[in-house]
């Protein structure tokens, strides 16, 4: 009966039958039991009034209950729109009123503060992660089984909002195919077996949880253990039964630190870092304590994955790898938007089965990102070499052009943060009367380090041409991040924003 549910298909067939089970806190359950409490969840949503086609948002915690809300709400044919647990009340207002969905589920903890943004929505239901709630006494009621709605590779799945850190944000329409072809790649891709285990402790609100890290188990039938979210002590202590973990590049600095890092990564066979760029002395010294090279990959909300490191061969250090199988990628100028020769800096634009169908609601800004022959562009900037491996430079939005001169953010970082008592830094420009933008650096010292701004600028001088060079020089003592751990350098900008007044 799971033929005709494309997405929700392909997970169930892969997974059920095998000997995987979701490891939680308490009891562990199958993937059978799984994809049971998603059958009831689906009728539950039904009863509740979801129609093929409709929104259905939740802004919940993470538990085994969540990810069943999600495979539920493919199931029933509807768009799965999850939101981040650290929204306030008028964001989440924000996003139900321009997607309008039929069901916002919550947490019963928030009903009462978010019953006033949702009172456009027809039904608001509550799940906790303890399994109580309304949704859940709803689900409880149901039947054992439920006939998925009749889903094809172009029918939308998922809904996911782009950060929104300039400008409206904006809702990324997400197909089966998209979800279903390139969780299939990466279990390719990465060698993911029933054998294997993965440790999740990532958030389910966002692409790399949800639709890497999920997905992927489901498509290979693997083991997953649920982690509230990241504690560097379950993690280590998890490793000699684990197999694969999925991370943030903070996951992996925070590990660093811990004691028991280098005996507990001994059974492991991959560590795989996203979301965010991996700084090459991480990845060095990740070599160096563990024996492993961490796997780096390239996606973002609208296209899901599109490189990766490879899992045979080289993982170099700065890269995010090839393109995945199936998907097209090229460099282009970003003027004129043709095509860049191999090492020169440009527009990275992606086609394949994994790039979205649009921005919902916004027809105009889907085809201003489009080119006419299906390449999505992307926004980032970054390189091809001549070996085939990418780089990524840094969004075109963060380009510096101080003076008519191109200043890209992430070689004056680079430069930075190789200096002695540097921890890691954020360029950005700000306004200036005479250059139109000048650069700025807002650097974080390493605990105990004596640093100061003139002899960073002293040091930047020997290595980088004038133009390039910052400033000003901000000591801050933590670079501003979103719960996936990229850098907001907007607000950066809004905050420095008077330094340099006409």
């Amino acid at each position: 009966m799971y033929a005709r549910n494309h997405l929700a298909a392909r997970l169930r067939a892969a997974s059920l039958g095998r000997e995987a089970q979701l490891f939680l806190t308490g009891p562990t359950l199958s993937y059978g039991g799984l994809f049971a409490a998603a059958e009831r969840m689906a009728g539950a949503l039904v009863s509740a009034g979801v129609r093929p086609g409709d929104r259905v948002a939740a802004q919940i915690e993470k538990s085994a209950d969540a990810l069943a809300l999600y495979l539920g709400s493919v199931m029933a044919g509807a768009v799965f729109l999850p939101l981040n647990t650290a929204y306030t009340q008028a964001e989440v207002g924000y996003f139900l009123g321009d997607a309008g969905p039929a069901v916002f589920v919550c947490d019963p903890a928030r009903e009462s503060m978010l019953a006033f943004v949702a009172a456009g929505v027809p039904r608001l239901l509550t799940l906790g992660r303890d399994g109580d709630g309304t949704l859940a006494d709803l689900a409880a009621r149901q039947p054992d089984g439920f006939a998925p709605v009749a889903c094809g590779a172009d029918d939308l799945a998922a809904m996911l909002y782009t950060s929104g850190t300039t400008g409206r944000s904006k809702g990324a329409m997400l197909t089966h195919g998209n979800l279903a072809s390139n969780a299939a790649a990466l279990a390719r891709l990465w060698k993911f077996s029933e054998k294997d285990r993965l440790i999740h402790a990532l958030p389910i609100f966002h692409t790399h949880g949800l639709f890497v890290a999920t997905n992927v188990a489901l498509a290979s039938g693997c083991s997953l253990t649920l982690l509230p979210g990241f504690d560097a002590d379950a993690i280590v202590a998890l490793m000699p039964q684990s197999t694969v973990l999925m991370g943030v590049p903070t996951f992996y600095v925070r590990l660093l630190s811990h004691p028991g890092l280098a005996e507990a990564a001994r059974s492991m066979r991959l560590f795989v870092s996203g979301s965010a760029p991996l700084m090459t002395e991480t990845h060095d010294r990740w070599r160096a304590v563990t024996g492993h090279a961490i796997l780096e990959r390239y996606g973002m909300t609208e296209t899901n994955m599109n490189t990766s490191n490879p899992y045979d061969g080289e993982r170099r250090a700065g890269t995010v790898g090839f393109p995945l199988p199936g998907v097209d990628l090229r460099i282009t100028d970003p003027m004129t938007g043709a095509e860049m020769p191999r090492g020169e800096i440009g527009l990275i634009e992606v086609r394949g089965d994994n790039v979205f169908k649009g921005y919902w609601r916004m027809p105009e800004k889907t085809r201003e990102e489009f080119r006419t022959d299906g390449f999505f562009i992307t926004g980032d900037l970054g390189t091809l070499d001549a070996d085939g491996y990418v780089a990524i430079v840094g969004r075109s939005k963060d380009l510096v052009i101080t003076g008519g001169y191109n200043v890209y953010p992430k070689e004056v970082e680079e430069a930075i943060d190789g200096l002695d008592g540097v921890l890691e830094s954020a360029v950005i420009g700000l306004p200036h009367a005479d250059f139109g933008e000048v650069v700025v650096a807002c650097v974080v010292a390493r605990p105990g380090a004596a640093v100061s701004e003139a002899a960073i600028m002293a040091a930047l001088a020997r290595v980088l041409a004038r133009f390039k060079q910052p400033r000003r020089i901000f000591l801050i003592d933590e670079l501003p991040r979103n719960t996936m751990g990229k850098v907001q350098k907007a607000l950066l900008r809004e905050r420095y924003c008077d330094s340099f007044p006409g």
